[in-house]
Protein backbone atom coordinates (compact mmCIF):
# COMPACT_ATOMS: atom_id res chain seq x y z
CA UNK A 1 0.00 0.00 0.00
CA UNK A 2 2.86 2.35 0.85
CA UNK A 3 4.48 1.40 -1.94
CA UNK A 4 1.77 2.74 -4.04
CA UNK A 5 1.61 5.53 -3.14
CA UNK A 6 4.74 6.62 -3.37
CA UNK A 7 4.74 5.73 -6.68
CA UNK A 8 2.24 7.61 -7.38
CA UNK A 9 3.97 10.56 -5.93
CA UNK A 10 7.21 10.19 -7.51
CA UNK A 11 5.14 10.00 -11.20
CA UNK A 12 2.81 12.58 -10.18
CA UNK A 13 3.78 14.88 -12.91
CA UNK A 14 3.40 12.34 -15.73
CA UNK A 15 0.34 10.98 -13.81
CA UNK A 16 -1.41 14.22 -14.44
CA UNK A 17 0.13 14.46 -18.30
CA UNK A 18 -1.22 10.88 -18.89
CA UNK A 19 -4.89 11.76 -17.30
CA UNK A 20 -5.12 14.93 -19.34
CA UNK A 21 -3.89 12.95 -22.75
CA UNK A 22 -6.55 10.45 -21.96
CA UNK A 23 -9.17 13.18 -21.76
CA UNK A 24 -8.20 14.68 -25.33
CA UNK A 25 -8.38 11.25 -26.64
CA UNK A 26 -11.99 10.65 -25.29
CA UNK A 27 -12.95 13.65 -27.05
CA UNK A 28 -11.62 13.18 -30.20
CA UNK A 29 -13.12 9.60 -30.58
CA UNK A 30 -16.28 11.11 -29.28
CA UNK A 31 -16.30 14.22 -32.14
CA UNK A 32 -15.31 11.34 -34.22
CA UNK A 33 -18.39 9.22 -33.48
CA UNK A 34 -20.43 12.48 -33.55
CA UNK A 35 -19.37 12.74 -37.66
CA UNK A 36 -19.99 9.44 -38.73
CA UNK A 37 -23.34 9.51 -37.17
CA UNK A 38 -23.99 12.60 -38.94
CA UNK A 39 -23.03 11.52 -42.22
CA UNK A 40 -25.14 7.76 -41.73
CA UNK A 41 -28.38 9.88 -41.09
CA UNK A 42 -27.32 12.43 -43.97
CA UNK A 43 -27.06 8.98 -45.84
CA UNK A 44 -30.47 7.56 -44.95
CA UNK A 45 -32.45 10.98 -45.50
CA UNK A 46 -30.73 12.74 -48.37
CA UNK A 47 -29.29 8.91 -50.38
CA UNK A 48 -29.65 10.82 -54.19
CA UNK A 49 -26.81 13.26 -53.32
CA UNK A 50 -24.88 9.96 -52.88
CA UNK A 51 -25.86 8.20 -55.88
CA UNK A 52 -24.11 7.55 -58.75
CA UNK A 53 -23.60 10.06 -61.57
CA UNK A 54 -25.68 10.07 -64.57
CA UNK A 55 -24.31 9.10 -67.76
CA UNK A 56 -24.21 11.66 -70.23
CA UNK A 57 -27.49 12.14 -72.08
CA UNK A 58 -25.86 13.73 -75.10
CA UNK A 59 -23.63 10.48 -75.00
CA UNK A 60 -24.57 8.21 -78.70
CA UNK A 61 -25.03 4.33 -78.16
CA UNK A 62 -24.10 2.18 -80.60
CA UNK A 63 -25.83 -1.10 -81.47
CA UNK A 64 -24.75 -3.79 -83.85
CA UNK A 65 -26.28 -4.64 -87.15
CA UNK A 66 -27.85 -7.96 -84.99
CA UNK A 67 -29.52 -5.85 -82.65
CA UNK A 68 -30.83 -3.30 -84.73
CA UNK A 69 -32.13 -6.42 -87.09
CA UNK A 70 -33.77 -8.00 -84.14
CA UNK A 71 -35.68 -4.85 -83.39
CA UNK A 72 -36.93 -3.89 -86.75
CA UNK A 73 -37.97 -7.92 -87.03
CA UNK A 74 -39.90 -7.28 -83.57
CA UNK A 75 -41.83 -4.15 -84.96
CA UNK A 76 -42.53 -5.60 -87.86
CA UNK A 77 -44.26 -8.65 -86.84
CA UNK A 78 -46.05 -6.25 -84.01
CA UNK A 79 -47.73 -4.05 -86.38
CA UNK A 80 -48.47 -7.21 -88.61
CA UNK A 81 -50.33 -8.54 -85.58
CA UNK A 82 -52.60 -5.75 -85.53
CA UNK A 83 -56.11 -6.21 -86.24
CA UNK A 84 -56.17 -3.16 -88.56
CA UNK A 85 -59.43 -4.61 -90.44
CA UNK A 86 -61.68 -5.19 -86.77
CA UNK A 87 -59.99 -1.42 -85.42
CA UNK A 88 -61.34 0.06 -88.77
CA UNK A 89 -64.97 -1.37 -87.91
CA UNK A 90 -64.96 -0.34 -84.57
CA UNK A 91 -64.30 3.15 -85.44
CA UNK A 92 -66.59 3.11 -87.76
CA UNK A 93 -69.09 1.68 -85.51
CA UNK A 94 -68.39 4.06 -83.15
CA UNK A 95 -69.32 7.12 -85.58
CA UNK A 96 -72.92 5.25 -86.66
CA UNK A 97 -73.38 5.06 -83.12
CA UNK A 98 -72.70 8.41 -82.58
CA UNK A 99 -74.72 9.73 -85.16
CA UNK A 100 -77.46 7.55 -84.34
CA UNK A 101 -77.22 8.52 -80.25
CA UNK A 102 -77.33 12.65 -81.36
CA UNK A 103 -80.21 11.76 -83.45
CA UNK A 104 -82.18 10.10 -81.03
CA UNK A 105 -80.78 12.86 -78.47
CA UNK A 106 -82.33 15.52 -80.94
CA UNK A 107 -86.00 14.12 -80.62
CA UNK A 108 -87.44 15.79 -77.27
CA UNK A 109 -89.10 14.39 -74.62
CA UNK A 110 -92.13 15.80 -74.57
CA UNK A 111 -92.22 15.07 -78.94
CA UNK A 112 -91.66 11.38 -77.42
CA UNK A 113 -94.79 11.20 -75.29
CA UNK A 114 -97.02 12.53 -77.88
CA UNK A 115 -95.92 9.40 -79.64
CA UNK A 116 -96.32 6.55 -76.97
CA UNK A 117 -99.87 8.46 -76.32
CA UNK A 118 -101.16 8.01 -79.97
CA UNK A 119 -99.64 5.00 -80.52
CA UNK A 120 -101.44 3.01 -77.36
CA UNK A 121 -104.50 4.94 -78.18
CA UNK A 122 -104.77 3.01 -81.56
CA UNK A 123 -103.83 -0.18 -79.27
CA UNK A 124 -107.03 0.30 -77.21
CA UNK A 125 -108.99 0.77 -80.18
CA UNK A 126 -108.11 -2.97 -80.78
CA UNK A 127 -109.66 -4.29 -77.48
CA UNK A 128 -108.19 -7.00 -75.26
CA UNK A 129 -108.43 -9.44 -77.47
CA UNK A 130 -106.29 -8.40 -80.61
CA UNK A 131 -103.49 -10.68 -81.72
CA UNK A 132 -99.41 -9.87 -81.81
CA UNK A 133 -99.95 -9.29 -85.59
CA UNK A 134 -103.16 -7.26 -85.30
CA UNK A 135 -100.80 -5.19 -82.89
CA UNK A 136 -98.19 -4.94 -85.34
CA UNK A 137 -100.35 -3.84 -88.32
CA UNK A 138 -101.97 -0.95 -86.00
CA UNK A 139 -98.61 0.09 -84.94
CA UNK A 140 -97.17 -0.25 -88.14
CA UNK A 141 -100.33 1.57 -89.98
CA UNK A 142 -99.94 4.26 -87.67
CA UNK A 143 -96.76 4.89 -88.68
CA UNK A 144 -97.40 4.65 -92.12
CA UNK A 145 -100.46 7.31 -91.80
CA UNK A 146 -98.33 9.74 -89.51
CA UNK A 147 -95.44 9.78 -92.42
CA UNK A 148 -98.13 10.48 -95.20
CA UNK A 149 -99.84 13.54 -93.01
CA UNK A 150 -96.14 14.90 -92.04
CA UNK A 151 -95.45 14.44 -95.54
CA UNK A 152 -98.82 16.26 -97.44
CA UNK A 153 -99.65 19.02 -94.74
CA UNK A 154 -98.60 22.16 -95.95
CA UNK A 155 -95.13 23.41 -94.55
CA UNK A 156 -96.34 26.40 -93.14
CA UNK A 157 -99.51 24.15 -91.36
CA UNK A 158 -97.94 21.39 -89.88
CA UNK A 159 -99.77 23.22 -86.91
CA UNK A 160 -102.71 21.18 -87.78
CA UNK A 161 -101.34 17.69 -86.80
CA UNK A 162 -100.12 19.29 -83.30
CA UNK A 163 -96.69 19.82 -84.12
CA UNK A 164 -94.12 22.80 -85.07
CA UNK A 165 -92.48 23.02 -88.59
CA UNK A 166 -89.22 21.75 -86.40
CA UNK A 167 -90.66 18.91 -84.68
CA UNK A 168 -93.02 17.59 -87.21
CA UNK A 169 -88.97 17.60 -89.35
CA UNK A 170 -87.26 15.58 -86.79
CA UNK A 171 -90.42 13.36 -86.37
CA UNK A 172 -90.26 12.51 -90.12
CA UNK A 173 -86.79 11.66 -90.07
CA UNK A 174 -86.84 9.45 -87.25
CA UNK A 175 -90.38 7.48 -88.55
CA UNK A 176 -88.06 6.97 -91.70
CA UNK A 177 -84.95 5.88 -90.87
CA UNK A 178 -84.65 5.24 -86.89
CA UNK A 179 -88.45 3.93 -86.31
CA UNK A 180 -86.82 0.80 -84.26
CA UNK A 181 -85.16 3.29 -82.17
CA UNK A 182 -88.04 5.59 -81.58
CA UNK A 183 -89.93 2.24 -80.10
CA UNK A 184 -87.42 1.35 -77.84
CA UNK A 185 -86.83 4.60 -76.60
CA UNK A 186 -91.14 4.81 -75.75
CA UNK A 187 -90.97 1.78 -74.70
CA UNK A 188 -92.65 -0.42 -76.89
CA UNK A 189 -92.08 -3.59 -77.52
CA UNK A 190 -94.57 -6.25 -79.52
CA UNK A 191 -93.05 -9.97 -79.45
CA UNK A 192 -92.25 -11.89 -82.66
CA UNK A 193 -95.19 -14.65 -83.17
CA UNK A 194 -94.60 -17.58 -83.29
CA UNK A 195 -96.08 -19.94 -85.35
CA UNK A 196 -96.22 -23.69 -84.42
CA UNK A 197 -96.69 -26.39 -87.44
CA UNK A 198 -97.76 -29.91 -85.81
CA UNK A 199 -95.68 -32.54 -87.44
CA UNK A 200 -97.69 -35.89 -88.13
CA UNK A 201 -95.22 -38.40 -88.34
CA UNK A 202 -97.03 -41.38 -87.74
CA UNK A 203 -97.44 -43.78 -90.17
CA UNK A 204 -101.28 -44.77 -90.93
CA UNK A 205 -102.46 -47.93 -89.21
CA UNK A 206 -99.78 -47.68 -86.50
CA UNK A 207 -101.23 -48.30 -83.37
CA UNK A 208 -101.47 -46.05 -80.70
CA UNK A 209 -98.96 -46.04 -77.81
CA UNK A 210 -100.53 -47.23 -74.70
CA UNK A 211 -100.29 -44.98 -71.51
CA UNK A 212 -98.43 -46.15 -68.69
CA UNK A 213 -100.49 -46.62 -65.55
CA UNK A 214 -98.08 -46.30 -62.12
CA UNK A 215 -98.59 -48.86 -60.01
CA UNK A 216 -99.76 -52.44 -59.69
CA UNK A 217 -102.05 -53.98 -63.13
CA UNK A 218 -105.63 -53.93 -62.92
CA UNK A 219 -107.86 -56.66 -62.41
CA UNK A 220 -110.08 -57.01 -65.59
CA UNK A 221 -113.15 -56.55 -63.63
CA UNK A 222 -112.04 -52.96 -63.42
CA UNK A 223 -112.75 -51.92 -66.90
CA UNK A 224 -110.33 -49.54 -66.81
CA UNK A 225 -110.80 -46.42 -68.77
CA UNK A 226 -108.05 -43.70 -69.44
CA UNK A 227 -109.22 -39.94 -69.40
CA UNK A 228 -112.35 -40.83 -68.24
CA UNK A 229 -115.47 -39.62 -65.10
CA UNK A 230 -118.01 -41.27 -65.37
CA UNK A 231 -121.39 -39.77 -63.15
CA UNK A 232 -122.75 -41.50 -59.96
CA UNK A 233 -124.07 -41.39 -56.41
CA UNK A 234 -120.59 -40.98 -54.07
CA UNK A 235 -120.25 -44.13 -51.91
CA UNK A 236 -116.80 -42.82 -50.41
CA UNK A 237 -115.81 -38.89 -51.56
CA UNK A 238 -112.54 -38.91 -53.16
CA UNK A 239 -111.85 -35.80 -50.63
CA UNK A 240 -110.88 -38.02 -47.75
CA UNK A 241 -110.24 -41.53 -49.60
CA UNK A 242 -106.73 -41.41 -51.25
CA UNK A 243 -105.04 -44.40 -52.50
CA UNK A 244 -101.53 -45.23 -53.69
CA UNK A 245 -102.91 -46.12 -57.44
CA UNK A 246 -106.00 -46.77 -59.54
CA UNK A 247 -105.68 -50.65 -58.91
CA UNK A 248 -106.33 -50.29 -55.08
CA UNK A 249 -108.85 -47.60 -55.86
CA UNK A 250 -110.60 -50.37 -57.97
CA UNK A 251 -109.99 -52.85 -55.53
CA UNK A 252 -111.70 -50.54 -52.70
CA UNK A 253 -114.58 -50.45 -55.18
CA UNK A 254 -114.62 -54.35 -54.93
CA UNK A 255 -114.52 -54.50 -51.27
CA UNK A 256 -116.85 -51.89 -50.58
CA UNK A 257 -119.25 -54.24 -52.71
CA UNK A 258 -118.58 -57.69 -51.42
CA UNK A 259 -118.92 -56.12 -47.73
CA UNK A 260 -122.02 -54.30 -48.25
CA UNK A 261 -124.90 -54.51 -45.61
CA UNK A 262 -128.31 -55.70 -46.40
CA UNK A 263 -129.55 -52.09 -47.97
CA UNK A 264 -126.46 -50.20 -48.57
CA UNK A 265 -125.34 -48.98 -52.15
CA UNK A 266 -122.94 -50.98 -53.53
CA UNK A 267 -120.12 -49.61 -55.43
CA UNK A 268 -119.78 -50.20 -59.46
CA UNK A 269 -118.25 -47.46 -60.46
CA UNK A 270 -114.32 -46.12 -59.19
CA UNK A 271 -112.87 -43.29 -60.19
CA UNK A 272 -109.53 -42.00 -59.40
CA UNK A 273 -106.83 -38.88 -60.13
CA UNK A 274 -103.61 -40.26 -61.43
CA UNK A 275 -102.46 -36.58 -61.85
CA UNK A 276 -99.49 -35.50 -59.57
CA UNK A 277 -100.64 -32.10 -60.59
CA UNK A 278 -104.62 -32.76 -58.95
CA UNK A 279 -107.37 -32.69 -61.18
CA UNK A 280 -110.00 -30.71 -62.76
CA UNK A 281 -113.80 -30.61 -61.47
CA UNK A 282 -116.61 -28.04 -62.06
CA UNK A 283 -117.28 -28.26 -58.95
CA UNK A 284 -115.77 -26.06 -56.07
CA UNK A 285 -113.28 -28.46 -54.65
CA UNK A 286 -109.66 -28.59 -55.10
CA UNK A 287 -108.75 -32.66 -56.01
CA UNK A 288 -105.51 -33.84 -55.60
CA UNK A 289 -103.21 -37.00 -56.63
CA UNK A 290 -104.77 -40.24 -56.00
CA UNK A 291 -108.15 -39.24 -54.74
CA UNK A 292 -110.39 -42.46 -54.87
CA UNK A 293 -114.27 -42.01 -55.80
CA UNK A 294 -116.44 -44.69 -55.10
CA UNK A 295 -119.82 -44.23 -56.38
CA UNK A 296 -123.32 -46.14 -57.93
CA UNK A 297 -125.30 -45.63 -60.42
CA UNK A 298 -127.59 -48.10 -62.11
CA UNK A 299 -126.91 -46.91 -65.53
CA UNK A 300 -123.00 -45.58 -65.44
CA UNK A 301 -123.40 -42.30 -67.57
CA UNK A 302 -120.01 -40.60 -68.63
CA UNK A 303 -119.78 -37.03 -67.26
CA UNK A 304 -116.54 -36.59 -69.67
CA UNK A 305 -114.42 -38.52 -72.18
CA UNK A 306 -110.93 -37.73 -73.48
CA UNK A 307 -111.07 -33.91 -74.13
CA UNK A 308 -112.98 -31.38 -72.70
CA UNK A 309 -115.07 -29.57 -75.82
CA UNK A 310 -113.81 -25.78 -76.97
CA UNK A 311 -117.46 -24.76 -75.83
CA UNK A 312 -117.49 -26.21 -72.37
CA UNK A 313 -113.51 -24.70 -71.90
CA UNK A 314 -114.75 -21.36 -73.19
CA UNK A 315 -116.70 -21.51 -70.03
CA UNK A 316 -114.15 -23.08 -67.92
CA UNK A 317 -111.17 -21.22 -68.78
CA UNK A 318 -109.54 -23.43 -66.00
CA UNK A 319 -110.66 -26.67 -67.38
CA UNK A 320 -107.24 -28.65 -69.68
CA UNK A 321 -108.02 -30.01 -73.00
CA UNK A 322 -107.67 -33.58 -71.89
CA UNK A 323 -109.20 -35.04 -68.82
CA UNK A 324 -107.38 -35.85 -66.18
CA UNK A 325 -109.48 -38.53 -64.75
CA UNK A 326 -109.59 -42.44 -65.11
CA UNK A 327 -112.72 -44.39 -64.19
CA UNK A 328 -113.87 -47.89 -64.64
CA UNK A 329 -117.45 -49.57 -64.24
CA UNK A 330 -117.28 -52.79 -62.53
CA UNK A 331 -118.26 -55.97 -64.20
CA UNK A 332 -120.94 -57.98 -62.07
Amino acid sequence: MARGIARAVSFGGRATAGCCSYRRVTVAVCLGNLVAALLVLRSLTAPASFSPATPNRGEVVHYTEEQIRRVEESIRIRRGAEPVELVQAVKKLRKAFAREEKRRKELPLVLKQKVSYDIVRRLRDLGDNGSIAQQREAVESWRVEKLKDIKHAPYQNQSNLGLSREEARMLKRVLEFNWRMLMEDIGLWIPEEVMNTEHDDKLENEPEEEEIIAGPPLSPQCNAELHTDYDGAAIRWGLTHHKESAADCCEACLDQAKNAKPGESKCNIWVYCPSEFGCFSPDKYEHKHQECWLKQADHPKLNFKDKYSESYRDSHPTAPVVVPWMSGVISA
